[in-house]
């Protein structure tokens, strides 16, 4: 039988009661001396104090309740996002017809051999992020071209063009199912923003005169598009990226396109070789002073270097 404390203490105060009883009884009903009145005394606290102790070891061995278990600390889940930032060198090409205020429309088809010679500067990167559900896609290319001769003379005029621009794509993307985890592809709407900064000159040979124009555009393209990744082992891995806008919100048409390979030397380093092109078609306002006319292709293999975290 259990005993807890609260019985322990009733048990305890009845033994005393019965005790000090018993004693009165006892001291009422005989002839006692005051000699033998002390030794019942003595007897009888004993009694209580042999009760009272016997309680008392009782609740001793009574069992300890067990202290609550303490709660686990709660540790998040791990994060599944993957994010990789990417720079990279883009060896370009240009081709198309561009035209600045009233000077005439040009065909221009510069290799990359002419654009390094007149490059300036430029800066090119990429980020990705993406989880099981969800992509998010940055791209940026700066980049400044002085002045340089787009060819030869046509019906007697010689041309040089110089060019700055600033290309920015953002995109969100939502993961679509394929049945293996060795390829990931998202659907992807998203924007493009393009501001170009171009300048010409055209010098008819018969005549000591130059005439020189210069004019800056920019505009917003909104875009949509696929992002295609595909695991060949934990090493190679196949990226693409491809998308389509302008739809006459901006420019008439854009569309960009990308293709590598790249190698995970470790686990957070990769490099890559591939082929973009950006295709740009955009004729701006101008109906006193000559629009900008620009309907170009901008191609040409690419290298890059990753870190992934």
């Amino acid at each position: 039988m259990i005993i807890n404390d609260g019985e322990t203490d009733r048990l305890a105060a009845v033994g005393k009661a019965v005790g000090t009883a018993v004693g009165a009884a006892v001291l009422r009903g005989a002839d006692a001396t005051p000699r033998r009145r002390r030794r019942t005394q003595r007897w009888l606290a004993g009694i209580g104090w042999a009760l009272l102790a016997g309680a008392s070891a009782q609740a001793a061995d009574l069992p300890v309740p067990a202290a609550p278990p303490m709660s686990a600390a709660f540790t998040p889940p791990p994060s599944d996002w993957r994010v990789q930032v990417t720079l990279y060198g883009w060896a370009t090409a240009l081709s198309g017809n561009v035209g600045v205020r009233d000077l005439p429309t040009r065909p221009v088809d510069v290799s990359f051999s002419d654009l390094v010679r007149n490059l300036d500067g430029a800066l090119m990167g990429t980020i990705v992020a993406n989880n099981t559900d969800w992509l998010f896609y940055a791209d940026l290319v700066v980049a400044r071209f002085s002045h340089g001769s787009l060819g030869g003379p046509v019906n007697g005029t010689a041309f040089d063009f110089g060019l700055d621009q600033t290309i920015a794509t953002v995109a969100v993307g939502r993961m679509l199912p394929t049945g293996t985890q060795k390829l990931d592809v998202a659907g992807t709407v998203g924007l493009r923003y393009v501001t170009l900064s171009a300048s010409a000159s055209a010098s008819p040979l018969l005549l000591p005169l130059t005439l020189s124009r210069s004019q800056r555009q920019d505009w917003f393209d909104p875009t949509v598009g696929f992002v295609v990744r595909y695991a060949f082992d934990p090493h190679w891995v196949f990226n693409g990226i491809i998308d389509i806008g302008g739809f006459g919100v901006g420019s008439d048409l854009s569309s960009q396109g990308y293709a590598g390979l790249g190698y995970f030397w470790t686990k957070n380093l990769s490099t890559a070789i591939g082929y973009k092109y950006l295709y740009e078609n955009y004729t701006g306002p101008g109906a006193t002073t000559g629009q900008f006319r620009y309907d170009t292709v901008t191609h040409g293999p690419t290298l890059s270097v990753g870190w992934t975290f």
